[in-house]
């Protein structure tokens, strides 16, 4: 103990002889190193509402881009990616609330929870009268797949669209032509049935 005591003050001795300020208390140092550990918890706090926020308004900002859509999604290729964007909006729900859990923060966790449950509800909502429930319409029912069209006319090429304006106009122009003609030819039409009945008049005569 004595010399504990005395390399306590020796080194109190050295300190002041160096200029330096005296050596904090036990009760001042454990109190220091507290409020550092609450000075680095309230930053971790910080960055994590931050990146929760982040994560948040990116699925947010997704599920609104759904009101958006630009394809059909009543069947086919384009259903099975506004389905997609649904299922990554519950995804992304998931995400948020996994790291909300881990950084304990309960509102933002909270409303995680809400878009995940909106999530599935609109997943749910397509998928549902697809696979036999919640019919809405009973005499046209929804479809996973398109089904192709019976009437639809055959698919055409440019040239072949060109080579069909041209035989129609072709068409056209050779029946105005022959339409023409024969009113030119009438008059001699006419008098050669004239002539045939004259000559037909006259072999009948006595």
């Amino acid at each position: 103990m004595v010399d504990d005591h005395w390399a306590t003050q020796l080194k109190k001795i050295e300190r002041e002889f160096e200029g330096l300020p005296p050596e904090p208390s036990p009760a001042y140092q454990k109190l220091q190193s507290e409020e550092e550990r609450r000075a680095k918890e309230r930053a971790l706090t910080r960055a994590a509402v931050i990146g929760s926020s982040a994560r948040l308004v990116l699925v947010l900002a997704l599920g609104a881009a759904l009101v958006m859509w630009p394809y059909s999604r009543a069947c086919g290729s384009g259903w099975f990616g506004y389905v997609g964007v649904e299922g990554m909006i519950v995804a992304g729900g998931i995400w948020v609330g996994i790291t909300t859990w881990r950084a304990r923060l309960a509102k933002l966790h909270v409303l995680s929870l809400f878009v995940v449950l909106a999530g599935l509800v609109l997943v749910a909502a397509e998928v549902l009268p697809r696979i036999g429930y919640a019919v809405s319409d009973p005499l046209h029912p929804p479809e996973i797949w398109c089904a192709e069209p019976t009437n639809a006319p055959p698919a055409t090429t440019m040239l072949e669209r060109r080579v069909q304006y041209a035989t129609q106009s072709m068409g056209s122009r050779w029946q105005e032509s022959s339409d023409d003609l024969v009113k030119r030819l009438r008059p001699q039409q006419a008098a050669l049935e004239r002539t045939l009945h004259r000559e037909l008049r006259l072999q009948q005569a006595p």
